[in-house]
């Protein structure tokens, strides 16, 4: 049985465009410890829309040409992750839903343990994100696009 971390506050809910040219998800970033110390990256299930698989998701994009994998397994794509929902919060694009204070709960598909800081994190848990409120839900998955394509995930 997978393990489960809840939290509430910020939740910064953007479209993730993972497959080219048009297979999206939507991607959540939180944070929690006592100091945000633990990044929550994880993705709000939609009917029709295959689970977003976020570590394979940031392995397609190299993160070891930016990060190195000098940190162990998962590192460069936990960066890679925590660096998507981090700068989604900073510089939000149209689309992107910010919540002030939502109640969640997530589904822990893979915990990642920092070797360094990054992006003020020194962990990382990803997986499916449940948002406690119905109508924060439906909410976040309208950041979805009009005709993202309901596909299985490239393996």
């Amino acid at each position: 049985m997978a393990r489960t971390v809840t939290g509430a506050g910020k939740v910064t809910v953007l479209p993730l465009l993972h497959t080219w040219p048009d297979q999206y998800g939507v991607l959540t970033y939180a944070t929690s410890g006592a100091f945000g110390d633990t990044a929550i990256v994880g993705y709000i299930p939609i009917v029709d829309i295959p689970d977003m698989p976020l570590m394979d998701i940031a392995a397609r994009h190299q993160p070891t040409r930016v990060y190195s994998s000098a940190g162990g397994s998962g590192f460069a794509e936990a960066c890679w992750l925590m660096c998507v929902g981090w700068s989604g919060r900073l510089i939000r694009k149209p689309g992107t839903l910010e919540l002030s204070d939502a109640a969640w709960s997530l589904e822990v598909d893979a915990t990642t343990e920092l070797f360094k800081t990054m992006y003020g994190h020194d962990r990382l848990h990803v997986g499916r994100m449940t948002l406690n409120d119905p109508e924060l839900t439906a909410k976040a998955r309208e950041v979805l696009p009009a005709g993202a394509r309901s596909v299985e995930p490239v393996r």
